[in-house]
């Protein structure tokens, strides 16, 4: 199908009589949800206190819910760029097996669903906390940040940084400084690990008027800022340890970790293809799955340094 026919599609919302489970399933953008879920799994896990299982699989459930449906509403707004990159083009929206009004309903009532469950069976803090991750995304990074400047990713990126909170919260009633923590890890992660997808996929963000920092300002200063940011994650990864909720196995492996993420880096500013981003969009994915897995292996009887 022609850039012309797919931008048509998105626009008009296409056939929706195709429409299947799958096709609303993938509006919640299951990948990005996984590692939001599991973030969000290991704030309720190293949590001090106790909540009754039932419980945490609620809270499970509702970031999980909560994260698909800030996606589907994010595939509303972004359907007419989403047509025209390659990367997205293929999404129910843009291909018209979902209709624009439907994604965007959707999305709506998962995420007051999901709010609402969460504050009334588990915890108002944590229900509170959901909502402005979910609005974050929604108005701040997608509608206010995304098309308008580069640093999009960096502000934006904080609504991806709350789940770990969001689990915390709902074992604690409250906001502390080791949840706040987590957040930092996510937070300073998010820009170098998007940043390395961003700079494989330049052309596509250039083609739909993303202004992402490799579009930008180039390739050379988005490598400069990727490698400021892994040599920030050092301290910032080694915070739980230092804050004593972490023991020194999760401390010492967050420090090897962490110097290969810088080594990427590295390799990434000398490279001239995109053989070694690609590398590093994977090695960051692997970097904060294994932080937070340790983070939770740290509490293990008989292992926790």
């Amino acid at each position: 199908m022609s850039d012309t026919a797919y931008r048509m599609t998105a626009e008009t919302g296409g056939a929706t009589s195709s429409a299947g489970a799958g096709d609303f399933f993938a509006l919640l953008k299951p990948r990005v949800m996984s590692l939001v879920v599991f973030t969000g799994l290991v704030g309720i896990l190293i949590a001090p206190g106790h909540i009754h299982p039932v419980l945490a699989a609620v809270a499970v459930l509702c970031i999980a819910v909560g994260s698909g449906a800030a996606g589907a509403i994010n595939m509303w707004y972004d359907r007419d760029i989403d047509a025209v990159m390659a990367r997205t083009r293929h999404r129910p929206i843009p291909a018209g097996r979902v209709a624009p009004g439907d994604a965007l309903g959707f999305g709506v009532v998962l995420s007051v669903a999901s709010v609402t469950l969460m504050g009334l069976m588990v915890d108002y803090v944590a229900g509170a906390l959901l909502a402005l991750a979910i609005l974050f995304y929604v108005f701040v990074y997608t509608m206010g940040l995304k098309r308008r400047t580069p640093q999009n990713i960096v502000i934006g990126g904080a609504a991806g940084a709350f789940p770990p909170m969001i689990g915390w919260a709902a074992v604690t009633g409250g906001v502390s400084l080791e949840s706040l923590a987590l957040f930092a890890l996510i937070f300073f992660w998010t820009p170098p690990h998007f940043w390395a997808l961003a700079l494989y996929r330049c052309g596509d963000y250039a083609k739909a008027g993303v202004p992402m920092l490799p579009v930008v300002a180039g390739r050379a200063a988005t490598t400069r800022q990727m490698l400021a940011y892994t040599l920030l994650l050092l301290p910032v990864a080694l915070a739980p340890t230092l804050l004593g909720f972490a023991g020194w196995i999760y401390g010492g492996a967050s420090l090897v970790l962490s110097l290969g993420f810088v080594a990427a880096a590295a390799i990434v500013m000398r490279a001239a293809d995109d053989g070694p981003a690609r590398r590093m969009f994977g090695y960051s994915i692997f970097y904060l799955a294994t932080l937070f897995a340790l983070l939770v292996a740290d509490r293990v009887p008989g292992l926790a340094g």
